[in-house]
């Protein structure tokens, strides 16, 4: 009797903790759990062809491996602030978004060794959640720390690697408030304009 009148009050608070996700990570709530598990190697640091990695954006790389195999890769630890991707219904640049792109390709660039290290699971769009090494640095704190991305290991947690997250934390102390909206938010007005646009005709 009493667990069967605590479900109705644990299925409300977990409808809230969904919606609160959702609001912070720019997901729909139903999206959240739907995570596959990482079928490549995870755990621990991969070598990767510095030749074979493409910047998408601050936050966002895609390596092309053998036999036209693309793996595309949500860094963790942060979210930089967005550039226009119309198919993902953002319609403009945010601010210090193409800083933050030239910052990324940049990094890649010149890197001359670049790792990665996989978290067991991907994210809710099927993309690898891992942390990238260029020359040995955690390329997360790197971005922070020249305040070009809001940490997210606040919302999400260390992903099993707190080592790296802690490392991700100490940089955006170090970097001070940031200058732009967070990303999360831009991303949600960007919805609503791209939805608007849609209504009106545009394409």
């Amino acid at each position: 009797m009493f667990s069967n009148r605590l479900r109705p009050r644990a299925r409300t608070l977990t409808l809230a903790f969904l919606l609160a996700l959702s609001a912070a990570t720019g997901l729909p709530a139903t999206a959240q759990d739907k995570r596959e598990e990482q079928n490549r190697p995870h755990g621990t640091a991969v070598a990767v062809p510095v030749d074979k990695v493409k910047v998408d954006d601050g936050d966002t790389v895609v390596i092309a491996w053998d036999n036209g195999d693309n793996e595309i890769v949500r860094i963790l630890g942060i979210d930089t602030p967005e550039t226009q991707h119309i198919e993902h219904n953002i319609p403009y640049d945010q601010s210090f978004g193409r800083e933050a792109l030239g910052f990324a390709r940049g990094a890649f660039a010149t890197a001359t060794e670049i790792q990665i290290k996989r978290a067991p699971t991907k994210d809710p769009y099927g993309r690898s959640l891992a942390y990238l090494f260029l020359n040995g640095r955690n390329y997360s704190a790197l971005i922070v720390g020249a305040g070009l991305a809001a940490e997210s290991v606040s919302h999400y947690g260390d992903n099993g690697f707190p080592e790296e997250a802690k490392a991700v934390l100490d940089a955006a102390a170090a970097a001070g408030p940031l200058p732009f909206e967070p990303p999360f938010e831009f991303r949600n007005r960007m919805r609503k304009v791209a939805d608007a646009m849609k209504a009106q005709g545009a394409k």
